[in-house]
């Protein structure tokens, strides 16, 4: 049998499309209402949320340096020394 006509079914886009919600619904499973449902609501909230996931990380880096110099800080003063001398002094030993 010799089939002249181009083949419609070889691919399907309906398979495509379903796994692409159910993706989009799996990152969305742990919000609050509608949001973990209906596709159209979640895509808006999983963007959302992985934007906001892209600045925490810049922003948890910035609250971790400022802890580790809190930290540092507390340790100097404990020996009687103030942080930025203690920097400078770690400098110039090359530590």
């Amino acid at each position: 049998m010799v089939v002249l006509s181009a083949a419609r079914w070889v691919r399907s886009r309906l398979s495509d499309r379903f796994w692409r919600v159910q993706e989009v619904l799996k990152y969305a499973r742990h919000f609050r209402g509608r949001k973990n449902r209906c596709y159209k609501l979640a895509v808006r909230s999983v963007r959302r949320a992985f934007v906001k996931s892209t600045k925490a990380r810049r922003e948890k880096k910035r609250f971790l340096r400022a802890l580790w110099i809190t930290r540092i800080e507390a340790a100097s003063l404990e020996h009687g020394l103030k942080y930025p001398a203690f920097i400078s002094n770690l400098a110039k030993v090359r530590m």
